[in-house]
Formats: structure tokens, sequence, C-alpha cells
């Protein structure tokens, strides 16, 4: 592995990645129509946030977590959440007696007003449902109803990866970026692709064909967007992982390669000290063999420190506690996992007495 960790600790002070340590709370979404909120002090649930639109399937921070953004799949509901008071103070569904939708997460933009979302549109006919497009669309949040679209061309259906790429709006609100392989850099006001930030001409030497992966959840910069990224070594011809910044102001980007990717990863999450990574990998993807381990790399050497196998779910999410000094397993269960982030070994459960949706989870100070 390379000799990159005092890079990417400054980096990673640069852009003020992380909350002071503290114990917090968890919020994450329950069937059937609401989400719930678990102090990380013992696992018990301290409240519940009754939703109007049915089943949380998404849930966005505002940058300056002051609102929670949650869209629900019932009926393509979005609703807005004071975080401070855990109260609902938006609630509205897109669809009617003859339309529907199938949407993909959405994101809001720094002023709170619009929410921006990639859907399918579907039509009830006399004799038949039809099928639009894949769409972008711009939602007005007081106006509770879409205002305006823009139908994804085919010849770029690929570079949108089927609606399923992350999104986020610049500190200006003046552009929606969409990260994935390419950034594609999309005019707010008209919903066209103005520009592509090809990512296979990255400058990086020794790497091509570059590809943002999943953010960093405790990142608390509104001006850059952390993430996770892979990429071919063609020195060596393996992939491999690290940290990529790119400042949505000024479009610069940067990446700190980390070692290896392995077959499959989740996530990338860095403890508040900037000296702890982790992330957990499958080491196969047969699934009647699948083999799940946690990683925990020191990023002032870039060397593995430890390694420690559980027990795989089906599906499941992995996360870390405000304070860095505990992992998460969760996800399709009734069941929150609880490790030691420095042993990596199990210490835990909490019943939160709830069938987890696949929504995620934030915490909040």
């Amino acid at each position: 592995m390379r000799k990159l960790g005092a890079h990417i600790a400054a980096f990673a002070a640069g852009v003020g990645l992380w909350s002071s340590a503290q114990a917090g709370t968890i919020i994450m979404g329950v069937y059937p129509d609401a989400l719930i909120t678990v102090s990380e002090q013992g696992g018990a649930i301290t409240g519940r946030i009754k939703l109007e639109t049915g089943l949380p399937t998404a849930m966005r921070l505002s940058k300056d977590k002051k609102r929670l953004y949650v869209s629900t799949v019932d009926h393509t509901g979005i609703e807005v959440i004071d975080v401070a008071s855990r109260k609902v103070i938006n609630s509205f569904t897109l669809d009617t007696e003859t339309t529907r939708y199938r949407y993909s997460g959405g994101t809001p933009d720094p002023s709170g007003k619009y929410f921006y979302m990639m859907l399918t549109q579907i039509d009830k006919e006399l004799d038949r449902y039809n099928d639009t497009v894949l769409k972008l669309a711009k939602i007005d949040l007081e106006q509770k109803k879409i205002v305006q679209s823009f139908d994804i061309p085919k010849a770029e259906l690929n570079d949108f990866r089927g609606g399923r790429a992350r999104f986020e709006v610049s500190p200006d609100g003046k552009y929606l970026y969409q990260f994935g392989d390419k950034v594609l850099i999309i005019d707010t006001a008209t919903l066209k692709t103005v520009d592509r930030i090809e990512l296979s001409k990255s400058d990086l030497p020794g790497f091509e064909n570059m590809n943002f992966g999943a953010a960093l959840d405790n990142s608390s910069d509104p001006n850059h967007f952390i993430s996770v990224f892979s990429a071919p070594d063609q020195f060596r011809h393996s992939n491999v992982f690290g940290i990529a910044n790119f400042d949505l102001t000024t479009r610069q980007y940067s990446f700190a390669p980390i070692g290896p990717a392995p077959q499959a990863m989740t996530g990338l999450q860095v403890a508040p000290n900037k000296k702890d990574a982790y992330v957990v990998v499958n080491t196969t993807l047969n699934f009647t063999n699948k083999r799940c381990e946690m990683w925990h790399f020191d990023l002032t050497t870039n060397v593995l420190k430890n390694k420690n196998e559980f027990t795989c779910k089906t599906r499941f999410s992995y996360g870390m506690s405000l304070d860095g000094k505990k992992l998460y397993i969760y996800g399709a269960s009734y069941d929150l996992e609880v490790y030691d982030a420095a042993t990596l070994k199990y210490e835990k459960t909490w019943d939160l007495q709830n069938d987890i949706t696949g929504a995620g989870y934030v915490i909040v100070s």
C-alpha cells in the first residue's frame, strides 16, 4: 500500500469531515410508516415519528443538519422533518388516481425550496399502463408538486445509471451534480446536462476509469462531496480504493488511494481522530459461501491494523457511531449489532422492536 496516510489526514482535516466526540441519536426508517429515534447510550428507543405518506425508503439530511428529507414508496411521498423538534413540518404525495411514479432517492437544494428526484412516470390508460422514459424532476416543496421535468435522452441513460447514482447540489443552488464513473453537471434552471467530467481521463498517474462510490455520511462540509472511489491500477492490474474529494464550487477533485480493493466493499467510515478507517468487505460473492469481514486501517501509515469476520446477513447496512468508537451492523431485521471499533469484536445486540426498512440511517447530536 502507498504511504498516503498523512495526505489523507490533512485532506480530511481541511474539509472538516468529523464532528466532535459525543453520543448521538440514530434516526431509522421502520415498517410500515414511521421513523424511530434511538439513543446511542444503550440503544433505547426514545421516540417515534409517524409518517403520513407511508413506508420510508430513503433519507437525506440537509447540509446544515436542521432538516431531514424522507422519501416514501406507497404513493411517492416526501416528508420534511425538523430535526430539533422531531416533528413533520411538510408532507405530500406526487401520485394521483391515474398517474404513479417510480423514483430513486433524491436531494434538496441548499435553500430548502426544491427537491430533485429521478422519476419514471406510469400513466393509467383505459386498457393499459404506459411507462414514460426516465426523467429528472424538480419538486417545489411549498407548492407540493413537480414544477419542472426533463426527459433523459436514450443516448444518456447509461450516464444516469438508471437514476440510481448519488446527486448533490452546488452551494449556490445553480448546478446539480451526479456522481458515478463520470460527473454530470446539470443546470438546475433547465435540468439539462451542460458539462461532463470524464473520470476515465483522470490526471492521477497510473490510474484510469475512476469511479465515485458511496458518500461518507459523516461528512459535514456543505462545499464538498466526499466519497469512496475505485480505480484499476494499470501497473499491478488490480483495483484500488480510496477517498475522493470533489469541490462543489470549483469542480476541482482529488483522489487519495488507500489500498487494494476487495471483491465487494461497503462504504468507508473514518473516525473523528482522522487516523482510523473502517470498511466491511465480502471476500466471496457466492451467496452459499458468503464471508464477511470488518477491516480496520491506520490512515497515518496505510497499514491494515486488524480484521475480524462476522456473521453475514442476506442484506445489511453498516455505519459508525457519532464518536467513532462503535460500528453498527443493521437492516432487514429488528436488530442492530454493536461492535467495538478498536478490536472489531461483537459487543451486544440492540432489540429495536421494529422491522427496519432500507432507508438507511442518520445520526444527529
